[in-house]
């Protein structure tokens, strides 16, 4: 690639496609647009309607919705594949469904409280979305970096890439992030996530459902087509002997534990599994580099927003670099840098630690304080306005959002 761009993205995951459309649509109309690409060496395609739904998943919400809205993708993304849901019910086991905490879309005068998509009907859209912006997709990955005053020096197997800028998006393990130098805080949960797709007796009702237990939290994902996607996030043990059961054994637990809130359950897919850590990156930027998404930080699963943070992560960035931009500076200037690092870094550190909270006092806690957390869940179902701020935060509209994001 000739020349020196201004952004390099290293990773075409979902955070990473994103931030490239932003950045390439929201300059596309300038007499000097942004020279962008992005790095990214497996490019999966649009599933067919034909296909099974996917175990991964995510759940976006109204913010992300809008983010993935101005960055050209929302129109790839709905259609039949992608499930609104309009409810969430969330209870402890020490009670039962009946007696869950009920957030209702109509009671904030919203559609709906967010969408479930499959991350590779997310992913494979960006990155059309991408291409047709103009941005070029290097099918490599990294293999070093070098990094000058005036640029940063990518190794890839197609070569050489030179950049102002170099975004990492490369995931919790990111070579970037190792690369440039950037330390990060890790600790494990020494909890396992099992993912899987089940039928259910009763109609998932678009309702998100989730149970806090004395082992981890499950939660019940509405598909498209139906079915329901299960995240299941259980200490190491039970993990691990849930994925040594039978399909039949594990859909007996799986109705042991949700306390029978959807009827019968059986498992249509596979059972997939992945180890729980939480990741705290100490600084965000460094010269000519900038985390955003997994790279910077890994949130435990159990509050859906995982995605929605990074996506957050890749709109702050694209609007102070589009500023910047339009100013003349240069796309790697550590000032623009430091003030997404403070934006960001200060949001995330209140959802993390709110998240945090769930899992030691709701999931795993037995004292009076868990106790009395429990309790609170049904103190909430009786407030209107604390539900209402419950679910601002849950769409995503609360707090210091991107110009994109907010209402219009």
């Amino acid at each position: 690639m000739s020349g020196i761009l201004d952004v390099l993205v290293v990773g075409g995951g979902p955070v990473g496609a994103c931030a490239a459309a932003l950045l390439a649509r929201g300059t596309a109309s300038d007499p000097e647009p942004l020279r962008v690409a992005v790095l990214e060496p497996k490019r999966p395609t649009l599933p067919a309607a034909s296909e099974p739904m996917d175990l991964r998943v995510v759940a976006l919400s109204r913010a992300s919705e809008r983010i993935l809205d101005a960055a050209g993708a929302w129109s790839r993304i709905r259609g039949p594949r992608l499930a609104a849901y309009e409810r969430m019910k969330v209870w402890h086991e020490s009670v039962t469904p009946a007696q869950a905490l009920v957030f209702d879309a109509a009671e904030s005068a919203e559609p709906n409280l967010g969408y479930i998509a499959e991350n590779r009907l997310v992913q494979a859209a960006l990155l059309d979305a991408v291409e047709a912006s103009g941005v070029r997709i290097v099918s490599s990955g990294l293999t070093s970096l070098r990094v000058e005053d005036d640029f940063i020096e990518v190794e890839t197997s197609q070569g050489a890439i030179r950049a102002r800028l170099v975004v990492g998006a490369d995931g919790a393990q990111s070579p970037v992030r190792a690369a440039i130098g950037l330390t990060a805080e890790q600790s494990d949960y020494r909890q396992t996530a099992i993912v899987a797709v089940v039928a259910t007796e009763r109609p998932h009702d678009s309702t998100a459902w989730q149970c806090f237990l004395s082992s981890g939290t499950l939660a019940f994902l509405p598909l498209a087509d139906g079915t329901s996607s299960i995240v299941w996030s259980a200490d190491d043990a039970v993990a691990a002997a849930l994925l040594a059961a039978t399909p039949e054994e594990f859909a007996r637990e799986l109705d042991r534990a949700s306390g029978g809130a959807l009827g019968v359950t059986r498992l249509v897919s596979e059972r997939a599994s992945f180890p729980l850590r939480k990741l705290a990156a100490h600084r965000y930027v460094a010269h000519r580099c900038a985390l955003i998404g997994d790279a910077a930080h890994v949130v435990h699963p159990l509050a859906g927003q995982g995605v929605n943070l990074g996506l957050l992560d890749a709109a702050a960035l694209a609007e102070l670099l589009i500023a910047s931009h339009r100013e003349r500076e240069d796309a790697g200037a550590l000032g623009v840098l430091r003030r997404y690092e403070r934006w960001r870094k200060s949001e995330v550190a209140v959802m993390s630690t709110a998240i945090d909270a769930f899992d030691r006092f709701l999931a795993h806690g037995a004292g009076p304080v868990s106790r009395l957390a429990q309790r609170g869940l049904g103190w909430v179902n009786r407030s209107q306005e604390i539900k209402r701020v419950f679910i601002a935060r849950a769409l995503g509209v609360s707090g210091e959002l991107p110009a994109i994001a907010r209402s219009r």
